[in-house]
């Protein structure tokens, strides 16, 4: 049998570690939390859970990712944000995969909490993540704060049974000071990239984004919920385009 090594990185998550470390404990070998020097309970929650609690300075959630990484004592890795709970069946899958391992990477489902209701359509589930892999094989990637791991070419990935249960948003402050916050780090990078916001996407993005959450992705069989989701995504994609024009512009009158 396989041994796993799990991977959270953290900044004031006092809510939430507790949960998630518990959900853990049953199926990994191993937990360790890098943490970049929260400021609540966050650390001395971890120190009673007895894991390995580890920090490190923040330099953006890629980068983050990766270093934590480093610190596993096992190659197998399962990477799990705060807010983020297995559940039973999704345990026991990966209980049986450690068993039997057959592939570089699995990919698994998430399902998201917000305000209390669990979202099912608006493309926001079944959101496959890839969280579950052999970490000689890949490396996080993508542009932040939006992360992904990319496995090397060739390699076999399997999808698992069970969904990853994901505590996101409490309420609506949560969710609009969540976009100001992401649209600001996704410009950033886009600019630094050397991205431009074109016509289409500044003008016309938000509105794509509507129909495409609402309607073509069924958002509006999550009730009031799927609406106010709909619309906030739409107005982030909106904002992020407009921040990178405002850096564009900035830029220009600066030279």
């Amino acid at each position: 049998m396989i041994k796993i090594s799990a991977v959270i990185i953290t900044y004031n998550e006092e809510r939430n570690i507790e949960r998630c470390i518990n959900s853990l404990k049953d199926i990994a070998d191993e937990i360790i939390v890098v943490d970049s020097f929260s400021t609540d309970a966050t650390i001395s929650i971890c120190n009673d859970l007895e894991i390995k609690f580890i920090q490190h300075k923040f330099e953006g959630h890629i980068q983050q990712k990766n270093w934590a990484i480093t610190q596993a004592s096992y190659p197998y890795v399962l990477s799990v944000d705060a807010d983020e709970v297995l559940s039973e069946k999704l345990k026991n899958s990966i209980l049986q995969t450690k068993k039997n391992w057959q592939a570089d990477g699995y990919t698994l489902n998430r399902m998201t909490s917000y305000c209390g209701k669990w979202i099912k359509h608006g493309g926001w589930y079944p959101d496959k993540k890839l969280r579950l892999w052999d970490s000689r094989n890949g490396e996080w990637t993508g542009i932040n704060p939006h992360d992904k791991y990319e496995m090397h070419k060739n390699c076999k990935i399997l999808h698992l049974k069970g969904d990853l249960l994901h505590y996101s948003y409490h309420s609506l402050k949560d969710h609009t000071e969540q976009v100001e916050r992401f649209t600001s780090i996704t410009a950033k990078a886009l600019y630094e990239n050397g991205t431009r916001a074109s016509f289409v996407q500044l003008y016309f993005g938000s509105t794509m984004k509507f129909i495409r959450n609402y309607f073509i992705k069924l958002g509006f069989l999550d009730g009031y919920h799927g609406f106010r989701i709909a619309k906030i995504s739409a107005y982030a994609t909106f904002l992020k385009y407009a921040k990178l024009k405002e850096l564009h512009n900035n830029n220009k009158l600066q030279k």
